[in-house]
């Protein structure tokens, strides 16, 4: 597990490309209200395969993210149930960037409904993920001090996501967008306490 701080790397510049891509298409599509419009919006049209690429590069840094977290703590405080959520955000999130939503006042499709479940499944998944690997944080005295701050931030993001699906009296995209701002948070701050970490053994 040598290759923990290049993972991490990797990982940064992943979420770096998908916050700039992100947040460029907001600016790109004057079309789009981004109080109201959701980021599967984005996905279709112009610049859609710029967002596309934003996408699988956070998918990819899911799964650095992933390998340098179990590379990072002690044998005693891994886990593979983490890992294993992640790579399934990843892949969510991958099957939501390939297949488009439903355009806005058209008939449901097959492909918006993939799109859609796809996109919840990213969503559970990776803060699934996030609860589950903060937790672990707690059985490595190297990583004990930052399991608080992993965990309760990874537990705000829970129950965000959960409210997103629950509450609709708030402008939908900027509430999606508060969420997956959250989200992305949470995995630069581990992808940047691990690009500092060193590699344990066994």
């Amino acid at each position: 597990m040598a290759q923990i701080r290049p993972a991490a790397a990797g990982a940064l510049i992943g979420i770096a490309l998908f916050c700039a891509i992100g947040i460029a298409v907001q600016f790109l599509r004057p079309d789009l209200d981004w109080l109201q419009a959701p980021m599967s919006f984005y996905l279709r049209g112009a610049y859609g395969y710029w967002l596309q690429a934003g996408y699988f590069a956070l998918a990819c840094a899911m799964v650095a993210l992933a390998y340098a977290y179990y590379g990072a703590l002690t044998p005693r405080a891994r886990s593979g149930a983490p890992a294993l959520m992640f790579a399934l955000a990843a892949i969510g999130l991958c099957v939501t960037a390939a297949a488009h939503g439903n355009p806005p006042q058209r008939a449901p499709t097959l492909e918006g409904w993939v799109h859609g479940t796809s996109a919840q499944a990213a969503f559970l998944f990776v803060t699934t993920a996030m609860l589950l690997q903060a937790w672990r944080l707690r059985g490595d005295p190297a990583w004990r001090a930052r399991f608080a701050l992993a965990f309760g931030w990874a537990a705000l993001c829970f129950a965000a996501v959960w409210a997103l699906s629950f509450w609709r009296d708030v402008p939908r995209g900027l509430a999606q967008k508060i969420v997956i701002a959250l989200i992305v948070g949470w995995l630069a701050l581990s992808a940047a306490w691990l690009r500092r970490a060193s590699p344990r053994r066994g």
